[in-house]
């Protein structure tokens, strides 16, 4: 149920630099809406923002409509421009210092 959730504060904070600024995002149905105005809907194994970028998973890679890509390998996802990210229960530590913590349908991010 939270997949979606964790691909988009993944994909906000490694793969689209300019969606950063989002501090929290809450998932709804099959729908992510986040405080700096992104969204995205996921259908099948496909989501889709509304800035027009997109990821698409197949078994545990995530390519993305810029050209990254990310795998995950246990509780670790490594993205294709060298950052990596730690999933621990209700949070996701990334190698850059961030972190953001998922409360029932909302995760929060520093």
């Amino acid at each position: 149920m939270l997949r979606l959730l964790f691909l988009v504060v993944l994909i906000a904070s490694a793969c689209a630099p300019h969606l950063v600024e989002a501090q929290s995002c809450q998932k709804i149905g099959s729908s992510v809406f986040c405080d700096n105005g992104l969204s995205a809907q996921q259908i099948g194994n496909s989501t889709f923002f509304n800035d027009g970028t997109s990821a698409r998973t197949i078994g545990n890679s995530t390519f993305y409509s810029n050209g990254s890509s990310a795998t995950t390998v246990g509780n670790s996802t490594f993205f294709s421009n060298g950052t990596s990210a730690t999933h621990i229960g209700n949070s996701t530590f990334f190698s850059d210092g961030r972190s953001c913590q998922t409360i029932g349908n909302t995760s929060y991010c520093n």
